[in-house]
């Protein structure tokens, strides 16, 4: 597989890797997701870089990644003027990266950046993309079931065949990050990329990592409004994707 060399102390070890972190008042955690990232990354590939795009933060998110960039010489922030929405900090999280692959997940420390090693462990001859399955919701009950009705209403409406579609810890090559065009920009994202890298007939593996609880702010997902216009794009993504199938048509053009 391009970009994956021999195994070298019984774990692979990846070409480089562009870690990108979206974060949005993610002030108390995300100094220790950088670090995190940084120790991950040491394991597993010689040349990486860190890009956290801080999108709109009204919290102290940008005076701790003004502190940590001091310690950090592989860290990259982007910053949006305002809140444009989750999906639009993680494209221009992919449109910044310049390694061979691009790791992500969330700036808010509901998951591990030292499980990466996960991830890369999973990749094989014939794999394309590593996705992450969470071991166990650490959720409040409500978020809990909210969570698994979401889970399975976009596995069935867009005919997702990867496990756990709303885990965002993924390691994708940057080609194909190049190759899809992704327009979405709340949470809505995370449906179109992996559908548009599924049926452009990329191999998926998947690999387990935990989940915790959220120590520091407010999930964004569970904003009223944002949950409405997440499933305003859901429904225009169902049409595009689903109905019109017009990713597949460029494709062919």
């Amino acid at each position: 597989m391009t970009g994956v060399m021999d195994k070298k102390n019984t774990q692979n070890r990846i070409s480089s890797i562009s870690a990108v972190f979206p974060a949005y008042n993610d002030g108390g955690t995300i100094a220790s997701m950088v670090a995190a990232a940084w120790i991950s990354l040491q394991q597993v590939t010689d040349d990486s870089e860190i890009i956290v795009v801080n999108d709109g933060s009204t919290d102290y998110t940008s005076t701790m990644l003004d502190e940590i960039s001091t310690r950090y010489p592989e860290l990259r922030v982007i910053t949006h003027p305002s809140n444009l929405g989750y999906g639009a900090a993680l494209r221009t999280g992919f449109a910044a990266a310049t390694k061979d692959w691009v790791f992500y997940t969330d700036g808010d420390s509901q998951y591990n950046p030292l499980e990466l090693v996960n991830l890369v462990d999973a990749l094989r001859e014939g794999v394309d993309v590593v996705n992450g399955y969470k071991l166990t919701r650490n959720d409040s009950f409500l978020r809990f079931i909210v969570g698994r009705v979401y889970h399975y209403f976009v596995k069935f409406l867009f005919r997702i065949r990867i496990r756990d579609v709303d885990c965002d810890f993924r390691l994708i090559p940057t080609r194909i990050l190049n190759e899809i065009d992704l327009k979405s920009a709340s949470g809505a994202i995370c449906i179109e990329l992996v559908k548009k890298i599924q049926d452009a007939g990329y191999a998926f593996a998947e690999a387990p990592v935990n989940h915790y609880s959220r120590k520091y702010g407010v999930s964004q997902f569970f904003v009223p409004w944002r949950i409405a216009r997440t499933l305003y794009q859901l429904a225009g993504l169902y049409w595009l994707l689903v109905i019109q199938k017009e990713h597949l048509k460029n494709k062919k053009s």
